[in-house]
């Protein structure tokens, strides 16, 4: 049964998102679609100045970026697949459209079992080097929350778990504005947190979203388009 991964894990809490938010979540492999949103972001990227110059270190990673800005417009896209190692799996590519320059940031959230039971982990980064296990909920109100938890880098052979004190913890909500804009609109917002640091990096805004075919309609449910693939698969969790 090709069920999409987060109701897999959320199961009958599935039924309690918004309406507008489990027709976002239900992208499928094979469906022959993908997901693109355009909006803008009120603030996104580092507030810290002095973290900034770390942070440009690991810019080509795309997973991190040392520039913050206000009012700022990106593009995002969602493209479900099955990865190389047959899980099923959603890839995730943002453009973040700076004064001067665009930064990517990108991921892929794959299903596994954990205990019996289906866990997400989020692959981050152009070469996947780091890894978290994803926990979700749905509010009363029916947003999406999830917050990120236990990170691990793979440098090489090496799988490395960052201990407490060092790892950052993102926390994210996802929801639809039926107030925004003449039709409605989605609205995000996630904070990365480092316990002795505070605050790495913040997005939130809103956004438009709407399904495309792919070209072909590709409907295999390994395909990935090309410019959307990593640089490097990972599969161990």
């Amino acid at each position: 049964m090709n069920v999409p991964i987060y109701q897999q894990v959320l199961g009958a809490d599935f039924g309690g998102l918004q309406p507008e938010l489990q027709d976002y979540f239900s992208l499928v492999p094979g469906s022959g679609t993908y997901g693109v949103g355009e909006g803008t972001f009120d603030v996104v990227g580092c507030r810290q100045e002095w973290l900034r110059p770390l942070l440009r270190m690991t810019a080509g990673e795309e997973a991190f970026f040392p520039e913050y800005g206000e009012n700022i417009p990106f593009r995002i896209e969602n493209h479900a697949h099955q990865d190389p190692f047959g899980r099923s799996s959603l890839t995730a590519r943002r453009e973040i459209r700076f004064p001067g320059r665009t930064r990517m940031f990108q991921d892929t959230t794959s299903v596994t079992s954990r205990n019996g039971s289906p866990q997400l982990v989020d692959y981050v980064g152009r070469y996947r080097r780091m890894v978290t296990d994803l926990n979700l909920s749905v509010t009363a109100e029916g947003r999406l929350r999830g917050v990120s938890e236990a990170s691990r880098l793979f440098l090489g052979p090496l799988r490395i778990p960052l201990p407490a004190a060092l790892d950052a913890k993102a926390y994210a909500e996802q929801w639809w504005d039926p107030a925004e804009g003449p039709n409605g609109r989605h609205r995000i917002q996630v904070k990365v947190i480092q316990p002795h640091i505070g605050l790495v990096l913040v997005y939130a805004g809103g956004f438009d979203y709407r399904l495309r075919p792919y070209t072909g309609g590709s409907p295999a449910h390994s395909f990935l388009p090309r410019y959307a693939q990593p640089d490097r698969w990972e599969n161990r969790i």
